[in-house]
């Protein structure tokens, strides 16, 4: 048996620390909400400014970001009870799997004032080396040693972050990458995030209502959450928590921000999870949806349920009258009592999710009101005593992103997936001078004007594909997945939407620029121009991210997620990001403007052509930054 076994957790809401921050209400109770008035966000001048804050006081020393903080504080639980259940778990080959959205967002937010301002060099230098996205990953990690750790990649995957992270984890120790896997995510709140949800017209006047009638949009939370993940086989008698029995993945490729209206991509996800546990729909009791409360996120979502739970229920038991009809699964929208916690929120609600199963605890759903009949779920208005087996979680992000994982409370019998050979089939190299709006219009079909709104790193990323497509065709790319692998990612993106924001109000940010400034984006847009329906997330744990990008896609061909993958890094190379080096002390390491994209694939069509990559291999943070990095690595392997 192969599930991933959760032996230790530690976690940070709203609701509070460890175990409080996604307790399950006792039977009877409703469930408790932490979203109220902010007034931070208040004053920042947000017409709609409600969320969910984590407890001032967080049980370690406070530091100069509040995101690395909440992560410090989820993991020095975890590592506490890790210590406990699998002493000497230090001497054993770990993997380390966060996820984020927004990382060091908050001092980035006060690197860019002090920049605009005129600061002196050694302020700036102090704010530089927390502003990048990966800044709160490896400050957290090197308050415990962890730092150095060989297998480690940080996801900027956006609102599906942490559930990725968590089938990251999964996939490691089915293929014996690692004994013993620390997965999870976080993010804080900020003006810079709540102003750009705002603008897209995605936040609650008052408290969220999923699947409700009339729902006007989510409010946002911030939080943290660590899982330590061992195989079943090699748990050494560790107390279990709950299993990770199944992992899926999948892209819309319809809209950067929308969701796919069907939710077939949502449902992929959800049916790839079953069917990597061999469990049926049948069995599972419980979803916890990613359930944002705006429009087009519950109905979507509802369908895709539906779609998973289309498959004809067992008949009732003897104790049921002939004519029951089986229960539908109960739907936990978890956000609506902690906001919306972005890169934590599928950690947090995989583990609100694992004590309802412990429990045996059907959960109550904060939602007011009647229920749209265009979006129907089975909410709770009070906790039930309930057996259930097995929960589905499911998440989905900007770009189209989809991951879902089934939790089961019992070893569901799963057998590890068998690694196979991954090969590189071919490359493409751009720079600035290829970027040409007119032959990338004719290339994807994406309009002109379109092209022209996008920022200056998913054009170049988009000229990579599009001369990687030139090279195998656009039907070899149809139905991959993709990986983008970052430096500095959109830094200089970034500076450009806060500006607006210093200057205007977070009232009037560019609603057009937002989604622009998540990593995820560029694999998103090129999802959407060639269809790659496979997994999507984007990657970094450091300058050398493209390399980081690379290791995950191969790991995912090699464990069958996907035939073939995509691996993109670019470089957009703005001053921003050339000053940011130079105050950390990395000026002197080459960063150029342009984009390398790759396709991996299993079949290895001719053997003695193509080059065989090893999804172990070592990724190098020191060495050339961005897509120079990729490049390098051809020189010697392609």
């Amino acid at each position: 048996m192969s599930d991933a076994c959760v032996i230790a957790s530690g976690a940070v809401s709203a609701l509070g620390l460890g175990p409080l921050a996604y307790r399950v209400p006792e039977v009877g109770e409703p469930a408790p909400v932490a979203i109220a008035r902010d007034a931070e966000l208040a004053r920042a001048g947000l017409l709609r400014p409600f969320a969910a804050r984590a407890p001032a006081q967080l049980g370690v020393a406070a530091g100069a970001d509040r995101a690395a903080d909440l992560l410090k504080a989820a993991l020095s639980q975890a590592l506490a009870t890790l210590e406990d259940a699998r002493p000497g778990f230090r001497r054993e080959r770990l993997g380390i799997a966060l996820g984020t959205s927004s990382g060091g967002m908050l001092t980035a937010e006060r690197f860019f004032a002090a920049r605009a301002e005129g600061a002196p060099a050694s302020a700036l230098a102090e704010l530089a080396r927390g502003a990048a996205y990966f800044a709160p990953f490896n400050e957290a990690l090197a308050a415990f040693g962890l730092e150095r750790t060989p297998l480690r990649t940080h996801l900027l995957a956006a609102c599906a972050a942490s559930t990725l992270a968590i089938g990251l984890g999964l996939r490691w120790l089915d293929r014996d990458a690692c004994d013993l896997v620390l997965a999870g995510g976080y993010d804080a709140l900020s003006v810079f995030v709540a102003a750009g949800f705002e603008a897209l017209r995605a936040t609650s006047a008052s408290r969220p209502r999923p699947f409700g009638l009339g729902r006007d949009g989510m409010a946002l939370g911030e939080g943290a959450a660590i899982v330590a993940l061992v195989r079943e086989d090699r748990r050494r008698g560790a107390p279990v928590m709950f299993r990770v029995a199944g992992f899926g993945a999948s892209t819309d490729a319809v809209h950067i921000t929308a969701p796919d209206r069907t939710g077939s991509g949502l449902a992929r996800a959800g049916a790839a999870a079953l069917a990597d546990a061999g469990w049926p729909a049948s069995r599972v009791g419980l979803v916890s949806a990613h359930a944002t409360a705006t429009p087009y996120n519950d109905a979507m979502e509802s369908r895709a349920i539906a779609a998973v739970f289309a498959a004809p229920r067992p008949p009732p038991g003897p104790e049921a009258p002939p004519d029951a009809s089986p229960s539908p699964p109960v739907v936990h929208p978890f956000k609506a009592q902690i906001g919306h916690t972005l890169g934590a929120a599928g950690a947090l609600e995989s583990l609100a999710a694992a004590a309802a199963l412990r429990a045996s605890v059907a959960p109550p759903a904060a939602s007011e009101g009647e229920l749209d009949p265009d979006a129907p779920a089975l909410l709770l208005a009070r906790a039930e005593p309930r057996r259930l087996d097995a929960a589905l979680k499911l998440s989905a992000a900007f770009g189209g992103a989809n991951a879902a994982l089934l939790l089961t409370s019992s070893a569901s019998g799963r057998r590890p997936r068998r690694a196979r050979p991954v090969f590189l089939r071919a490359h493409a190299r751009v720079t600035s001078a290829d970027v040409d709006l007119g032959r990338l219009a004719e290339a994807t079909g994406i309009a002109r004007d379109r092209l022209a709104r996008l920022d200056a790193l998913c054009r170049l990323g988009l000229s990579a594909v599009v001369a990687l497509a030139a090279q195998v065709g656009a039907d070899a790319l149809r139905g991959a997945g993709i990986v983008a692998g970052h430096a500095l990612a959109t830094l200089d993106t970034n500076e450009v939407y806060d500006a607006r924001r210093r200057a205007r109000g977070a009232r009037f940010v560019e609603p057009r620029l937002f989604p622009a400034t998540s990593p995820n984006a560029i694999a998103g847009e090129c999802a959407i121009a060639y269809q790659l329906t496979g997994p999507s997330f984007a990657v970094s744990a450091g300058l050398g991210g493209a390399l980081e990008a690379l290791r995950a896609a191969a790991g995912l061909v090699a464990t069958s997620d996907a035939d073939r993958m995509v691996v993109l890094a670019a470089d957009d190379a703005g001053p921003v990001a050339r000053e940011l080096l130079d105050l950390t002390g990395a000026g002197g390491r080459s960063l150029a403007c342009g984009a390398v994209a790759l396709l991996l694939q299993a079949d290895p069509s001719d053997p003695a052509r193509l080059r065989e990559v090893d999804p172990d291999l070592p990724v190098d943070h020191e060495g050339p930054v961005g897509h120079l990095a990729l490049l390098r690595w051809l020189d010697r392997h392609g």
